[in-house]
């Protein structure tokens, strides 16, 4: 069973529960999908091979290689793309998602309307403000949905910082806020971690919920009282490799559709 396949099959025992379907979507674009091409592509421009499903124009992909490799049955082209990225690529093109279709139990056809609502969610990024971090207090407000979520989040981030802190603050304006602080963050990746982490409180169902993102080097006094008071999580290092960026990985250069 992968992280898509338990998360649909909550999704599935419990129809009414809002936030089984909320974590199905957050997986699904979090994950690293395998979407079947009408041609290989030149690593910047991609073209789906779409199959008419129940009069619905489909875009196929799986969340593993062999599952893919078990719908086709030959040699096919395909490009390995973070569902983030497929979501945003196909949006308001009349172009359903079929996942894992007819080889797995998280098979599932996902209409235009549903891709539409994904795709102005993951939009919706955070907003930038600036203030200094006075007193670091043990997280106490966030509920645990919320923790546990951005513990599957952060695994997912690998390379983009050496740790972070879950925390409650008072800034030097005295409001006091949970906050998510990194340490040794990669500023190309800065942009991304919000977003991510803003998603995290959209996808958990908390309404009105607020957590601070916070980038902080090594070196700074703050993170002796993180240590100390700190939720810590590491995040996952990067594998050595040899080969280029599949399209679609790097958000910051997204594959075209053509």
């Amino acid at each position: 069973m992968t992280p898509i396949d338990i998360a649909h099959a909550d999704m599935k025992a419990d129809e009414s529960n809002d936030t089984a379907r909320l974590r199905f979507y957050e997986r699904l674009i979090d994950c690293e999908l395998f979407m079947l091409l009408e041609a290989e592509s030149d690593g910047i421009n991609i073209k789906p091979d779409l199959f008419e499903v129940e009069e619905q124009q489909v875009a196929l992909v799986f969340d593993k290689e062999d599952r893919l490799a078990d719908f086709a049955n030959k040699i096919v082209p395909f490009a390995a793309l973070s569902g983030r990225s497929i979501v945003s690529m196909i949006t308001e093109k009349n172009i359903s998602l079929g996942l894992n279709l007819a080889v797995a139990p998280s098979s599932i056809i996902l209409p235009p309307n549903v891709i539409s609502w994904m795709a102005e969610t993951i939009s919706n990024g955070p907003t930038v403000s600036k203030a200094k971090i006075k007193e670091v207090f043990s997280p106490r407000t966030l509920p645990e949905v919320v923790i546990s979520a951005l513990d599957s989040k952060l695994a997912t981030m690998i390379g983009y910082a050496d740790i972070a802190y879950l925390a409650e603050v008072k800034y030097d304006n005295d409001m006091q806020s949970s906050v998510i602080i990194f340490i040794n963050a990669k500023a190309e990746a800065e942009e991304a971690i919000a977003n991510a982490i803003s998603e995290t409180l959209i996808f958990s169902g908390i309404e009105a919920g607020i957590l601070d993102v916070i980038f902080l080097d090594a070196k700074n006094p703050v993170c002796a009282k993180l240590a100390k008071y700190g939720l810590r999580f590491d995040l996952p290092k990067p594998e050595e490799k040899n080969h280029p960026t599949a399209p679609g990985l790097n958000p910051n250069k997204p594959p075209i559709l053509i």
